[in-house]
């Protein structure tokens, strides 16, 4: 009786929150009109055409970045190295510990993957697709359809962002995956083994920085900045911080791999965001917290 009532109430939870997530998934792709851009942005942006020649010239500077770093720049990467490295010290074992508490073990003692009880629950496995590969294919696709049908540029701006930030983020994710060679924590191999360029395909190497969580922080950060409304600019990070959480629950990557590359989606697609609203590449934060702070990236 009383494991029937448990199954009831996951049964319930998992119900409220499909629906709430369906809720907010239609509202990012169809709420169009809360994503309207103020009518001075609106004018700079019909001067750029978002065409293949557009993307070339900003990849090419993209690519350029890292030569034209001033020492703020390298502070805040050292920074988030710094924190990364405080994370693998201090968190990533004892988030792990708790991840296998949650699961079960065979006769010899050795953890079942996939057991833990709300592996397959609607907030982990979303936080899971956010930052899939058909995520952004599927924001970009929505967003540039009602581009073309309403002839309307702010949603071709985010469609144009969506695809190219997604696109920087996954070779830059690619190239330090391949660089640094981190064992995933299911390998059992500890969470200071690292195999630099040991492989190009074998996932299993590849744990940090976290894909997925890559993806999804490119994804909510485009779509909070080109929101109009203060609460869509914070809901919007809601998913991004499900893949977080559900990586380090499913047990696919540490939580240092997730604060890495949950920075690295942020700043790139805060990039890409900027080069297309003003000349100055700057970070601005006054929406959700009583103090404003700008921050220059170049």
């Amino acid at each position: 009786m009383r494991k029937e009532s448990s199954s009831l109430v996951l049964s319930l939870i998992n119900t409220v929150w499909h629906k709430f997530y369906l809720s907010l998934l239609l509202t990012l792709l169809c709420g169009s009109s809360l994503f309207a851009q103020s009518p001075t942005l609106q004018d700079s942006l019909q001067r750029l055409k978002y065409t293949f020649s557009q993307f070339g010239n900003e990849t090419w500077e993209f690519i350029k970045q890292p030569t034209k770093w001033d020492g703020g720049d390298w502070l805040k990467i050292g920074l988030i190295s710094a924190a990364t490295f405080l994370v693998i010290e201090t968190a990533d074992q004892p988030a792990r510990d708790a991840v296998l508490r949650d699961g079960k073990y065979d006769a010899n003692g050795l953890f079942i993957p996939e057991s833990q009880k709300y592996y397959k629950s609607v907030p982990i496995e979303f936080g899971r697709m956010w930052g899939e590969l058909y995520a952004p294919v599927v924001l970009f696709g929505g967003f540039a359809l009602h581009s073309l049908i309403m002839d309307d540029i702010g949603t071709r701006k985010i469609a144009y962002e969506i695809g190219q930030a997604s696109l920087y983020a996954g070779a830059v994710t690619f190239l330090l995956k391949t660089a640094i060679g981190r064992a995933r924590p299911y390998m059992e191999e500890g969470k200071t083994s690292f195999h630099p360029f040991s492989s190009l395909l074998i996932q299993d190497y590849h744990s940090i920085p976290g894909g997925h969580t890559t993806a999804a922080f490119v994804l909510s950060t485009v779509l909070s900045r080109n929101a109009k409304p203060v609460w869509l600019k914070v809901l919007a990070y809601v998913p991004a911080v499900l893949t977080f959480v559900s990586r380090v629950y499913q047990d696919k990557h540490w939580a240092s791999d997730d604060l890495f590359g949950g920075a690295l989606g942020y700043f790139i697609a805060t990039w890409v965001v900027d080069i297309h609203e003003n000349n100055e590449s700057l970070v601005e934060m006054s929406s959700i917290y009583p103090i404003s702070f700008r921050i220059a990236l170049n």
